[in-house]
């Protein structure tokens, strides 16, 4: 058998049609090495290429006699899948997809660091509900047969990625709503989540970091910057184009501010001030002097700015940032 890109055994959820819709990975692996990997590959007939494989019953025997991380899987009746990743090609399975984002969230790999073109397309819409996953076409179903048995069904939501704290929970973080961070985030350690704070799949924070605002799909914060309460950044889903935006190191975007443009570090946009890539920015230099004006993306990825927008004529402007902000890390320690 080839060396690998990754692999996962994980145990899911199927509709009655027999598709899956979501897959648990407690232990995805990344450049797998384990012999018990390539044990259970050559059991399952595993030869090459990007493959999500059930298990049946003979292989649930044979996981028993294995090392314990893979021997637990064989008891049980809840459908297995093992997923071996030859290369970081386009997923073309649900489980694919599925492992892909856990390699994320278990910080295996950062955002941008894994292929996920065509996972809108390939994630099933599930119903998040308090018995698990639901296919939502079986739900009305199932929310009757639990009202008479006295037992009523909660949905949570209903959407293609579920809440990323019931896969796994990243070491030396908080978050107070779990809801708002999607499986497929890479939290860093010292990442603190308010409750409206919003981590998207393939998006995150270094640490230590604080998040009231929303990180989008595509966005990775460099540690000790802060996103204040309401502010947003652009990603690629939400009209960033083909601009990849991200955020330096100590850097600030302040509440219900915006930011579209790659920032370096130690950047400041104040409060309320929503800057796009066209935004047209007065660059000012310390001493007040007026040296031209530019959009915003040409500013893109320099260190040391403080956009504000001038309170006597409204213009946008750009200037040396006087000081970094730091983050006060017992608060972020999350031990």
């Amino acid at each position: 058998m080839r060396k690998l890109f990754a692999f996962g055994l994980g145990t899911g959820t199927m509709n009655a049609r027999g598709e899956w819709l979501e897959v648990f990975f407690p232990t995805p692996v990344l450049a797998p090495e384990a012999p018990a990997a390539f044990a259970l590959a050559k059991s399952l007939g595993y030869e090459s290429g990007n493959k999500a494989l059930q298990l049946h019953a003979e292989h649930r025997t044979a996981l028993k006699a294995m090392e314990p991380a893979f021997a637990r899987f064989g008891n049980g009746a809840r459908p297995l899948v093992a997923v071996f990743l030859e290369t970081d090609a386009v997923p073309a399975t649900v489980p694919e997809a599925y492992l892909k984002l856990h390699l994320l969230s278990h910080r295996l790999v950062k955002p941008h660091g894994v292929n996920l073109t065509g996972l809108f397309k390939l994630l099933p819409n599930v119903a998040w509900t308090s018995r698990g996953a639901v296919d939502p076409a079986e739900l009305a179903e199932l929310q009757l047969v639990a009202r008479l048995e006295g037992k009523p069904l909660r949905v949570h939501s209903v959407d293609k990625f579920p809440q990323m704290i019931d896969y796994v929970v990243p070491s030396g973080v908080r978050i107070a709503d779990g809801s708002r961070v999607r499986l497929g985030a890479y939290v860093g350690s010292g990442t603190t989540v308010m409750q409206e704070g919003l981590i998207n799949f393939n998006a995150g924070t270094a640490g230590p970091n604080m998040v009231e605002g929303r990180v989008s799909a595509g966005i990775f914060v460099g540690s000790g910057s802060d996103l204040g309460g309401g502010s947003s950044t652009m990603g690629t889903l939400s009209g960033g184009g083909e601009i990849v935006v991200s955020v330096g190191k100590n850097c600030l975007i302040g509440a219900n501010a915006g930011c579209g443009i790659p920032l370096g570090d130690d950047c400041t946009i104040e409060a309320g001030l929503y800057l796009t890539a066209a935004t047209k920015v007065r660059v000012v230099t310390r001493e007040g002097e007026v040296r031209g004006v530019v959009k915003a993306r040409e500013l893109s990825g320099k260190s040391g700015m403080l956009f504000r927008r001038n309170s006597q004529n409204g213009a946008v402007e750009c200037l040396p940032n006087k000081g970094a902000i730091e983050l006060n890390l017992e608060l972020h320690a999350n031990n």
